[in-house]
């Protein structure tokens, strides 16, 4: 399955701009808290291969690994400012990731949906349009700027914004299954599946704004495993294990 197959339309082009989320937990590495450096090297390493390959690359992380609004406001916090501090937790990733991608000689500008013009850019769409055309990797922190979001609701929506031709997801596992193969492992996995047997099966792919979003905008969603070897630049050849999420 070719990244060029991944639309409905069989003769469509290659991908040329793609999203890539990451999860906050994935730059913890075997920690169990806040930023593993060598992990945030490797995976920015990854992300300058295929940034070299000509393809332009918007970039989301969460901020799990620091801090989760949702869990804080389990535990009696008020959601919206739990949510806040969770934006702000993805303002750091993005700092630390842009850090590791300029030390790779990858030009890449972080903006932030919060205005903190000391430390980074704010986020405006044509701007984030120009930075992609210009060659540079755009960094989108601070979710969508509001409470009650997810940093997958905002990869969706950034990913729309900027007109990418499909948004990756980089998770813990090689694509969707039924059910967690982590706990079941008669789990099936899916080659592709549509936007709306997700929704309806609550497949825990993305929140449910998310999926909506990219269905109603046509946007394949791709999930793979981030912790394989090369796994971005193997997804955008069509190589290794990935579900595409799609209008199948």
């Amino acid at each position: 399955m070719s990244a060029t197959l991944a639309s409905n339309d069989p003769s469509s082009e290659p991908w040329k701009r793609v999203l890539l989320k990451v999860s906050g937990e994935a730059l913890m590495g075997d920690q169990g808290y806040g930023i593993h450096p060598p992990t945030v090297d490797r995976i920015a390493a990854e992300i300058a291969a295929v940034q070299k390959t000509g393809i332009e690359i918007g970039l989301v992380i969460g901020g799990g690994n620091i801090f989760r609004g949702l869990s804080a406001a389990a535990g009696g916090m008020e959601r919206a400012s739990a949510d806040y501090m969770g934006m702000l937790a993805t303002v750091m990733n993005a700092l630390a990731m842009q850090n590791a991608l300029e030390r790779v000689g990858v030009d890449t500008r972080v903006m932030s949906a919060i205005p903190m013009q000391a430390v980074c850019e704010p986020y405006i769409r044509r701007k984030g349009v120009r930075h992609l055309e210009e060659g540079r990797i755009a960094i989108f922190a601070a979710g969508t700027g509001n409470p009650f979001f997810t940093t997958d609701t905002a990869a969706a929506l950034r990913a729309v914004e900027m007109g990418c031709d499909a948004l990756l997801k980089g998770t813990q596992v090689d694509g969707v299954y039924d059910s967690d193969p982590r706990q079941n492992p008669d789990a099936k996995r899916y080659e592709t599946v549509s936007y709306q047997k997700v929704l309806a099966d609550n497949l825990n792919v993305m929140d449910a704004s998310a999926i909506a979003l990219a269905r109603d905008n046509r946007l394949p969603v791709v999930v793979f495993d981030l912790h394989q070897p090369s796994g971005f630049a193997s997804v955008l050849a069509g190589n290794g294990k990935f579900t595409i999420v799609n209008e199948t």
